[in-house]
């Protein structure tokens, strides 16, 4: 199975090392926190690009007209590259990540780029004391830019990479003001970009494992551990999509537990529980590491098996079944009927028609008495352990 950050904070390798650099980080996590940081991206363009056209009226009262206007046209050029960046789009398909991370490093860099064009000219026309205050506010734009940096979910690593163009636009800013750096001068301004750099690397690695939290606890189901149904959707749309690309082929294990509902009935929901274990227990030491169990309702799971071809699946659970799948509360072996699909198979043009063919042959399965595996090649009767069942009751 996929690996995941723990829920609890232990201070091991592996968790200090999820939080410090993204490499390693899972598939389904990397989408998520990628749709997080778009989803914030474009929200805080949309209140800036409403937000930074009103500081016109602070430029014109303030400044002389020259100057006055070519602030004010920063401004709405700001807003414009704001109001592009809000603008809502869907999370690509092939690399979310990267579209999630340019849309943030062009956000993070339109501040620092307006005060680098404006920086030479309000230094030289900032003359009264008023405008010396505005001027200076607008020298902490890259400052409040990285403390910006602590709202998204980020590894220490992506946060500081995100910060070294911030940091070196705003570094050629003051010289464009001042024409010289000096450590007795700008010192306390460094000093505070450093103190909230490390606000946002904190808060950044807090967010991230927080986030993998939430997605840990939501993804699962929390009696068996397998995928919920809805995070199993979601994958099934992003691996269908991607087999489809890659040209391979993805399989889905339709499982249905046999006559579930007398174990419930008889011995009770909790006996019913835990045979709903056993069965992924079982399920889960025979699939491979790149597999995905999902629970999709009750008494019914789905394997999916990416770069599988159906004609290689009845055999990998006839071993499963010969295993056995647990026992009812009787000591009689669990048994399931099972469909497989291909979404190679004629016809099959979307997930959902992947799982409705599996479906279809889950229930070919039960009525051709249970126990069996059914898939577009053949029909895989009764496991051994079925037939010393039928034997004994007979």
């Amino acid at each position: 199975m996929v690996q995941y950050l723990t829920l609890p904070a232990r201070l091991d390798k592996a968790f200090i090392l999820s939080l410090l650099v993204p490499f390693g980080r899972p598939m389904h996590l990397r989408r998520h926190a990628a749709s997080v940081i778009l989803d914030r991206v474009q929200l805080i363009a949309a209140l800036f690009a409403v937000l930074v056209p009103l500081g016109a009226v602070i430029d014109l009262l303030v400044f002389p007209a020259p100057l006055a206007w070519q602030l004010v046209g920063l401004r709405f050029a700001s807003a414009f590259a704001f109001f592009l960046l809000a603008k809502k789009r869907e999370l690509s398909s092939k690399h979310p990540y990267r579209q999630a991370m340019v849309s943030l490093l062009a956000l993070l860099m339109i501040p620092p780029l307006f005060h680098l064009c404006s920086a030479d000219a309000l230094a030289a026309a900032s003359v009264t004391q008023t405008q010396l205050l505005v001027a200076e506010l607008y020298a902490y734009l890259p400052t409040v830019v990285l403390g910006g940096l602590a709202i998204f979910p980020l590894t220490a690593l992506e946060t500081l990479l995100l910060s070294i163009p911030v940091i070196a636009t705003g570094s050629i800013s003051l010289l464009f003001a001042e024409q010289h750096l000096s450590l007795q001068q700008h010192g306390g301004t460094l000093w505070f970009m450093s103190m909230m750099l490390g606000v946002a690397v904190f808060s950044g690695m807090s967010q991230c494992h927080y986030m993998a939290s939430l997605v840990l606890k939501a993804m699962h189901d929390p009696l068996t551990g397998a995928f919920t149904r809805q995070s199993g959707e979601e994958a099934l749309n992003l691996l269908f999509r991607l087999n489809a690309m890659a040209e391979k082929p993805l399989t889905v294990a339709f499982f249905d537990l046999d006559r579930f509902k007398s174990v419930n009935d008889t011995w009770g929901h909790e006996a019913g529980d835990r045979c709903l274990c056993a069965l992924v227990n079982s399920l889960r030491q025979g699939l491979r590491r790149s597999d995905l169990l999902v629970r999709w309702g009750g008494e019914e799971f789905i394997a999916l098996l990416p770069d599988t071809p159906s004609e290689n699946v009845p055999a990998l659970l006839q071993r499963l079944r010969e295993k056995g799948f647990g026992l009812r509360p009787d000591g009689q072996p669990l048994t399931a009927s099972i469909g497989i699909a291909d979404s190679h198979e004629a016809g099959i043009e979307s997930w959902k028609q992947l799982i409705e063919l599996a479906d279809q042959r889950m229930y070919q399965a039960k009525s051709a008495g249970r126990d069996r595996v059914v898939s577009a090649q053949a029909t895989v009767s009764l496991t051994p352990a079925a037939e010393v069942q039928r034997a004994a009751e007979t």
